[in-house]
């Protein structure tokens, strides 16, 4: 009886580590083979064996982790409750993802998520809580839209805080209050004011001293001062800023000290600071500097048709013909005009208050430092400098040489930093003007900021007179400026301008903006004046193909975002 030969042991590979099998596999068993595995036909399978052996002792062998510390409750919101109906609308504008539509065309429906920042502001005003359920998708949408954060941030309270510590998605809403508290430090706070203020991040410091600055302005001051030279550049600029808030004279020592300082746009900022106290000691050295560059010359009058007259040129011609006219008919004289004469160098001094040397782009020099001292020089110095006259007055003198943009441009900045009316009221004009509505001494951004400075009421009135002698072509930016929802005046000038722009033919896609706008703006009670802007009209030979279908769709839209927002003010319980 023969005895059958025992096959041979298969190679062993056990006594590898996974990362030795993690190689052996990567490579290949034949250029590699783990050790206690010989080379051979059997060596993939061991390795396959051993690997499987070794990922049943990985897991088995695993110790538990710790458990983590359960987190705190979240803390209580005291404000009362949103009611049902207005919860239900939140859930659907926060649920609202629009997609782009096909070829441009947005179709009828609302686009509800353009109405949730009205929304979060009545319900701010109003005082209600977030629902829990809703703070999870109300901090998506603020993570995507900055624009909907403070008051996303408002309506979510301290709960989103809370949430915000567990998920680093929403971490900015720690940075919007310093420390990431639930709430600002106090007035009686001071330690923990000092110790965030030493101690914390380059945001949160920015929000505490903002929030310091609104509530107290000194304190805020003498805490920036504490450590002002220990600051990066950087950081001193963002800090700087946070003094627009509450400018007052008590802030002109430390804006003067900053006028010394290493970075050049800490020192410009400084120098804008102070141009805006026409009090301070800078406005007095630049109104010092323009007046030398700007004066009244009756040489250079402007006949009463307009023409220029040099007064030499009218004494000889009155010369010539002195025969030829009654004595008892003088030739009347010439308006005077306003000669500029701009500095020819910028000094050390200029430099130090705020006047940057080298000017942007293709600008000349002596023009772009001419606008820089008037433009820091309190208005006030005009009116005696220039014969006494007012704004109104002093803005229709001619100027000479060319140089009426950029007076008036300097003019307009000065306005708007000296949040001076009357001067603003001068250089807008009236909106039924010509310039008004096309290039002028005065531009169309310039006169958007130059409204900032008017009442609400006046804005509104005067955008209405534009729109209503200029159409809507360049209204956007004056729009934008004014107070929601429009006024009635206005609302209305839009609605006409709209129909008119109908009526001419043309697609709605040319005044999407504005469209977008009134959808946002107009007041609720105008839905009604649309009703009869949604039939499709009986289109002209020259009006673009389907283009009163086009505007059909955009006026129901329109009404219907109006219902709609009647609907979410009464759903939160306004009027």
């Amino acid at each position: 009886m023969t005895s059958t030969p025992t096959p041979p042991a298969a190679p062993s590979a056990t006594t590898a580590s996974w990362e030795q099998l993690v190689t052996v596999a990567l490579l290949g068993t034949d250029r590699r083979t783990p050790p206690g595995c010989e080379p051979g036909p059997g060596a993939a399978a061991a390795v396959l064996d051993a690997a499987a052996a070794e990922t049943v002792r990985r897991r088995a062998g695993l110790r538990p982790a710790r458990a983590a510390r359960r987190p705190e409750r979240a803390p209580e919101d005291p404000r009362p409750p949103l009611p049902a109906s207005a919860a239900r609308r939140l859930a659907m504008l926060l649920a609202d993802r629009p997609g782009a539509a096909a070829g441009g065309r947005r179709g009828a429906a609302p686009d509800l998520m353009e109405l949730l920042p009205q929304w979060l502001a009545t319900a701010n005003a109003r005082g209600f809580a977030a629902p829990p359920e809703a703070l999870p998708a109300l901090l998506d949408a603020a993570r995507g839209r900055t624009d909907l954060r403070p008051a996303a941030l408002r309506f979510a309270g301290s709960r989103a805080l809370w949430l915000a510590r567990l998920n680093p998605d929403w971490r900015f809403a720690l940075r919007g209050t310093p420390g990431g508290g639930t709430v600002p430090p106090g007035p009686g706070d001071g330690d923990r004011v000092h110790r965030l203020w030493d101690e914390g991040l380059f945001a949160e410091r920015v929000a505490l001293l903002a929030a310091l600055r609104a509530r107290d302005p000194a304190g805020a001051r003498e805490l920036l001062a504490s450590t002002w030279a220990t600051e990066r550049a950087e950081d001193r600029l963002m800090f700087l800023d946070s003094l627009r808030t509450r400018l007052a004279p008590a802030d002109e020592p430390f804006l003067e000290q900053a006028l010394a300082d290493r970075s050049r746009n800490v020192r410009a900022t400084a120098a804008e600071l102070l141009s805006a106290l026409p009090g301070s000691a800078l406005a007095a050295r630049m109104a010092a500097r323009a007046v030398t560059c700007v004066s009244l010359d009756r040489s250079l009058g402007h006949a009463p048709d307009g023409a220029p007259v040099d007064a030499r040129d009218a004494s000889r011609a009155h010369d010539d013909h002195a025969l030829e006219r009654s004595p008892a008919a003088p030739a009347a004289p010439a308006a005077p005009a306003i000669a500029v004469e701009a500095p020819h160098e910028c000094d050390a001094g200029m430099e130090r208050d705020g006047v940057v040397a080298k000017p942007p782009g293709e600008r000349g020099e002596r023009a772009w430092w001419l606008g820089q001292l008037v433009e820091a020089a309190p208005l006030a110095t005009w009116p005696a400098r220039l014969g006494g006259r007012g704004p109104g007055e002093i803005v229709a003198l001619p100027v000479a040489d060319g140089w009426r943009s950029e007076l008036h441009a300097a003019w307009c900045r000065a306005a708007v930093r000296q949040r001076d009316g009357a001067w603003a009221r001068a250089l807008l004009g009236p909106p039924t003007a010509p310039e008004a509505g096309g290039p002028g001494a005065v531009s169309l951004a310039e006169r958007a900021k130059l409204l900032g400075t008017l009442t609400p009421g006046e804005r509104a009135d005067w955008v209405a007179g534009f729109i209503a002698t200029h159409g809507l072509s360049e209204a956007f930016q004056l729009l934008g400026m004014c107070e929601v929802p429009w006024a009635p005046p206005l609302g209305r000038a839009v609605v006409d301008a709209l129909d008119i722009a109908r009526d001419a033919g043309s697609y709605p896609w040319s005044f999407s903006g504005v469209m977008g706008l009134a959808e946002r703006c107009l007041d609720p009670a105008e839905a009604g004046r649309l009703d009869g802007l949604l039939a499709v009209p009986d289109e002209s030979e020259d009006a673009a193909p389907g283009a009163g279908g086009y505007w059909a769709e955009a006026f129901q839209r329109l009404a219907t975002t109006l219902r709609l927002r009647a609907a979410m003010t009464r759903e939160l319980g306004v009027g």
